[in-house]
C-alpha cells in the first residue's frame, strides 16, 4: 500500500505542477483541469478507501505547502474526496469513458461545495467558489472532459498503482 500512496503523490505532484505553469498559461475563464484530483480519484477508486484517503491527504498536505492555502486545507479535501471515492470500489464496472466523467464530475462537485462551507466555517479565511461564475462551470467542465484522459494515461501505469489482485 505504502508504494501504490507514493506513486500517487508523485504523480499528483507531477500535475500539480504541470497544473501552475503550462495549463495555467492556457486557462479558460481562469479555470485549468484539477489532474491531481483525477489521479486521486482513480486511485481511491482502484484500490480503496484507505489508499485513496492516504493519498489524498500526502497529496493535499503537498499542495499545501507549494501554495498560499492554509495548511491542512487541500489535505482536507482531497482526504475527504479519496475516502468517498474508495467507497465506491468495485460498485461499478470501469469503462473508459463514461464512469471516469462521472467520478470527476462528482469530486469536483465535492470539491467545490466542501470549499463553500470551509469558507463559512472559517470566517471567509479561504476564498469560495461562486456556483454561477463561468470560472466554475469551466473547471467542472474541464476535470469531467479530461478524466477519461487521466484514467486512461494511469493506466498504462496500473502495476504502480494497483493492488494484488484477489483471487
Amino acid at each position: 500500500m505504502a508504494k501504490r500512496i507514493a506513486w500517487t503523490v508523485g504523480f499528483c505532484l507531477a500535475a500539480a505542477l504541470l497544473q501552475s505553469t503550462l495549463l495555467s498559461r492556457l486557462a479558460l475563464y481562469r479555470a485549468v483541469p484539477d489532474l491531481a484530483l483525477a489521479i486521486i480519484v482513480y486511485t481511491a477508486y482502484i484500490n480503496g478507501t484507505m489508499t485513496g484517503q492516504l493519498s489524498g491527504f500526502f497529496a493535499g498536505f503537498l499542495q499545501d505547502l507549494l501554495s498560499a492555502s492554509p495548511l491542512g486545507f487541500n489535505a482536507f479535501i482531497r482526504t475527504l474526496i479519496g475516502a468517498l471515492a474508495g467507497l465506491l470500489k468495485g460498485a461499478f464496472f470501469l469503462d473508459f469513458f463514461l464512469l471516469p466523467m462521472a467520478l470527476c464530475l462528482g469530486a469536483t462537485l465535492l470539491k467545490a461545495l466542501t470549499v463553500f462551507l470551509l469558507h463559512f466555517v472559517l470566517s471567509g479565511a479561504v476564498p469560495s467558489y461562486n456556483f454561477v461564475s463561468l470560472s466554475f462551470w469551466c473547471e467542472l467542465g474541464l476535470n469531467t472532459l479530461t478524466a477519461p484522459l487521466v484514467f486512461g494515461f494511469l493506466r498504462r501505469f496500473s502495476s504502480l498503482f494497483e493492488g494484488r489482485r484477489e483471487s
